[in-house]
Parts: structure tokens; C-alpha cells; sequence
């Protein structure tokens, strides 16, 4: 090896700087431990190939399993709770949530929250949320669920729900009859027991969506290595794998949780406890009902990142940092080494894109033997 280079490994630390898509190089002060394993011949103790072919920037990140949509169940009414479904249950469309008073609250599907009694004339997209589920649960046969008119059918259909339920067939439904959510939803925590009097506003349960997602928090730096809709494989407890996909990319992570890779938080922030700032991410199953680990457990998250075509690369420990400034490698031909400077490109999977006139596919590049 040349008097006026040394080996980046250890000089360099390959650290990356990704920012808006491009990768910055951050040398270090050089030390020569790679001098020791020169050959008497000059050559490098070891070798590897140019090579030409796809690289991506893929990141490995510790997220939390989990499940969608979590939010905070309120009471609807004042009274005190008789009955409450227990933690870890699921319910579905009509299924109990809890009870006030002996009334039960049952869970509607649809994306507009009960804010108010539903009675003949009412008009709006929560009439047409209440027909569908009229529909769904065979009592509102005719209904017309894109008239979001409370018409006399409606209440009779109403009436017949009631029927079966065994309440005051009054044609009409309170507001603290029913909790709209988007679907089946699986209940985290009591946050309420059976004796207490929540009060309206009062949480009663936290209640999440029945299908399992994976969070993890990434540096805002980073972020650009997530992208809503590239795919991503899963590492789950016992070292199973699960494909999926990026859901969502933002919001401010929870401030203190200083883990990069941690799935809780909400926005609440925006930096950890390292004081950088982050977002969450969030993942969604392609096969969420295959994915029976327990809540909460750590998993693993191999993002793809951007990858890049056809480019040149070689192994991050063949960068040798030139006495004149730059970075090059070292070819080795015909039992001779020559050092030939490269610019860097996008750094991934232990390797790194180099650009340089003199650099060809096949040829040999000089590595310290370690």
C-alpha cells in the first residue's frame, strides 16, 4: 500500500449523514492499524471484486408490535357502570362495550362519532352510517343507505333492532346507545370499573382496531429511508417473518421516549431523549391475521430504502483516505497496486457506489485483512 494513503476502515467510521436523499461522508482523524497487514510485496493482505448491480440503503430499526387506531372510549351519559368488557376482548359491530345504569353501549361501525340522538327527520352522514348497520345486522332490509334521511322506515327498522335487544321499542336512538368506530375493535385497557361513575367526557375504555401494525421512530434525518407504501419485512418474537408495508410516515414522536425504534407514542413531541428530533412510523401486515405475537412485543424492521440501478460498488473497508484529500480504493492487476481515487455515492448493506474513470467492473480492489 502506498506511504500516502491508509485504509478508511476504523479512520473513516462510514458515518452517513442522510439528508433529503443524499449521503455524506464524515471523516475522522486516520489511524494506520491497516499498515500492519501490509505484504512485503507491497500488496494488500486481501482483495474483493468491482461490482456492478443494485444497491439499496435498506435500515434495520426496533419497533413495538402493536394495534391500529388507538383512542380513548368516553362515556357518552352520566350514571354509573354496571358492566364493562374485559381487557384484551374484541367486539364487534352490535357487541356491548360497556354498560351505564344496566343500558348497554354498543359499537356501530362508521367514521362520524355519535354526537347526538337519531329520530325522524335527522339528516346528516351519521343517519346514513346508522342505516348501513341497520342493514349489516338484518333489520333494515329496503333501506336506503345513501339517503341520509331518517324516514319512518328507518325507525322501523330501529324498532326491530330494539326488539331484539330486548329495550323500548321507541323507534328513536339515544345518543348513549351507540359508539361509532371504524370496525371490530379490541379493548387495550380498562379505564373505568364496574361501581364508577365516568361522567360524560370520562374515558371508560381504550380501545384499539383489531389489526396488528408495528411502530418504531426514526431521526427526522432518516426519514426519507421510509416511504408510505414500500415494502418491509418484519423480524417477530421466536424469529418468525411477516412482510408488510409502510402505513404512515409522521407526526411528532412522544418527546420522552429517547429509543430510536420504540413503538409508543402519540404527538406529543418531537425529540427523544437524545434531543434529536423524530417521527413515527407505522407498518401494516400483509397478512395481519397471521401475526399472533403478544402486544407490545419488540420486533425488527428492515426498511428498504432507496435503492439504486446498475451501480458500481464496492465493500466500505476498501476506502482508502488519499494524503492529497478524497477517498480511493485500490486495484489490484498483474501483481501490482495502484491507487485510483472514486467519488462516494449512496452507502448500503456493508458496501458503497464509487464513481471514477479508471474503475471497472471485475477488477480488485485492496482490503485490510481483519
Amino acid at each position: 500500500m502506498s506511504r500516502r494513503s491508509t485504509w478508511v476502515l476504523g479512520a473513516l467510521a462510514a458515518a452517513l449523514a442522510v439528508s433529503g436523499g443524499g449521503y455524506a461522508v464524515i471523516a475522522q482523524p486516520q489511524r494506520d492499524d491497516a499498515a500492519r497487514e501490509r505484504r512485503a510485496d507491497g500488496l494488500p493482505p486481501a482483495t474483493a471484486p468491482v461490482q456492478r448491480g443494485d444497491l439499496s440503503s435498506g435500515l434495520q430499526v426496533e419497533g413495538t408490535l402493536g394495534f391500529a387506531q388507538e383512542r380513548k372510549l368516553n362515556a357518552s351519559g352520566p350514571g354509573v357502570l354496571t358492566w364493562i368488557a374485559g381487557e384484551g376482548s374484541a367486539v364487534e359491530r352490535d357487541g356491548k362495550l360497556y354498560e351505564v345504569n344496566g343500558r348497554a353501549v354498543r359499537l356501530m361501525y362508521g367514521a362520524v362519532p355519535m354526537y347526538r340522538p337519531l329520530k325522524a327527520g335527522d339528516k346528516g352522514e351519521d343517519v346514513k352510517q346508522l342505516k348501513r348497520n341497520l342493514q349489516a345486522l338484518g333489520y333494515g332490509t329496503g333501506l336506503d343507505p345513501q339517503d341520509g334521511t331518517f324516514t319512518a322506515g328507518t325507525a322501523t327498522a330501529v324498532k326491530r333492532w330494539q326488539k331484539a335487544h330486548k329495550t323500548a321499542e321507541t323507534g328513536e336512538v339515544a345518543k348513549e346507545d351507540i359508539a361509532f368506530a371504524s370496525g371490530p375493535q379490541r379493548v387495550r385497557k380498562n379505564d373505568a370499573a364496574v361501581g364508577d361513575e365516568p361522567g360524560p367526557g370520562k374515558a371508560v375504555l381504550t380501545v384499539t382496531g383489531t389489526e396488528r401494525i408495528v411502530r418504531f421512530q426514526l431521526e427526522t434525518a432518516k426519514a426519507a429511508a421510509a416511504k408510505t407504501g414500500e415494502p418491509v419485512t418484519v423480524r417477530l418474537p421466536g424469529g418468525t417473518t411477516a412482510t408488510g408495508k409502510i402505513d404512515s410516515v409522521g407526526g411528532a414522536a412522544d418527546a420522552g421516549d429517547g429509543n430510536e425504534g420504540n413503538g409508543g407514542g402519540g404527538a406529543g413531541g418531537g425529540a427523544g431523549g437524545d434531543g434529536k428530533a423524530k417521527v413515527e412510523v407505522s407498518v401494516a401486515f400483509d397478512k395481519p391475521a397471521e401475526v399472533n405475537a403478544p402486544d407490545q412485543s419488540p420486533v425488527s424492521v428492515g426498511l428498504t430504502g432507496e435503492t439504486r440501478k446498475g451501480v458500481l460498488s464496492v465493500p466500505v473497508n476498501a476506502l482508502l483516505a488519499l494524503a492529497g484529500g478524497g477517498f480511493g480504493v485500490q486495484v489490484v492487476e498483474d501483481g501490482r497496486a495502484r491507487d485510483v481515487k472514486v467519488e462516494l455515492g449512496m452507502f448500503g448493506s456493508g458496501r458503497v457506489e464509487v464513481t471514477g474513470d479508471a474503475l471497472k467492473e471485475g477488477m480488485r480492489v485492496g482490503i485490510p485483512k481483519l
